[in-house]
């Protein structure tokens, strides 16, 4: 497993200057099992760079937020009380989720996933919120906390996500943890310039079909 190094500071120096009203995140959690060594349905995964629960907590993210602000956080679905720390250390209240139901082409479940109690074909996201007016927009209240999506590679979520996001929660937009570019959108994380889809697996990819941009206010 790698540590990733100082990312509170690198947090801090690369976005200390900057105040977000929408931040979505999708950390790399690090499955450990109750004896503290890592899960055995999730060894094969230990060349991922990963974090601790403490790591991720301590990111300042407070300290980049609008007086009202939505966080959108991806948790897998073992990890579901620790999502729910890493949101009250960043400041923010839960309220809702919406599931990621994983597809196959076909419209079944793709049960690929692994799992000790259940073969997961869905994640979480984890709604909450800071300050005081900080309902969804309009279009927030007509959408359905479901999304049921084709799987992208390892740990990459759906691009349709951002749709929902960017409807539902006012900018600006902070990704945490993001793997490419998108317009309109800032991004923070070791793959969030240099991520690119290269192979055809998942040829349906937005990012497959449009030049890489910069960050967002760059």
């Amino acid at each position: 497993m790698t540590k990733v190094p100082d990312a509170a500071a690198e947090f801090r120096e690369a976005l200390s200057s900057r105040k977000f009203g929408t931040v979505l995140a999708d950390p790399p959690w690090r499955f450990t099992n109750r004896t503290g060594k890592m899960a055995p349905e999730h060894r094969r995964l230990s060349r991922y760079g990963t974090m601790d629960l403490p790591e991720i907590m301590e990111l300042p993210v407070q300290s980049v937020l609008a007086a009202t602000a939505h966080l959108y956080l991806w948790v897998p679905n073992a990890l579901l009380p620790e999502g729910l720390q890493v949101m009250r250390a960043w400041g923010f209240d839960y309220k809702s989720n919406i599931v990621w139901h994983k597809i196959r082409k076909d419209g079944g479940s793709d049960g690929r996933g692994v799992g000790f109690y259940f073969r997961n074909v869905t994640e979480l996201v984890l709604f909450g919120v800071r300050g005081r007016n900080a309902r969804t927009e309009a279009p927030g209240r007509r959408q359905v906390n479901l999304l049921a999506t084709r799987k992208r590679e390892h740990s990459r979520k759906p691009d349709e996500f951002y749709d929902i996001v960017e409807s539902c929660s006012r900018g600006p937009y902070l990704e945490l943890f993001a793997r490419g570019t998108r317009p309109g959108w800032t991004g923070w994380g070791n793959q969030a310039e240099d991520y690119e889809i290269g192979w055809d697996t998942y040829s349906h990819h937005s990012q497959r079909n449009q030049a890489q941009l910069p960050l967002a206010g760059e």
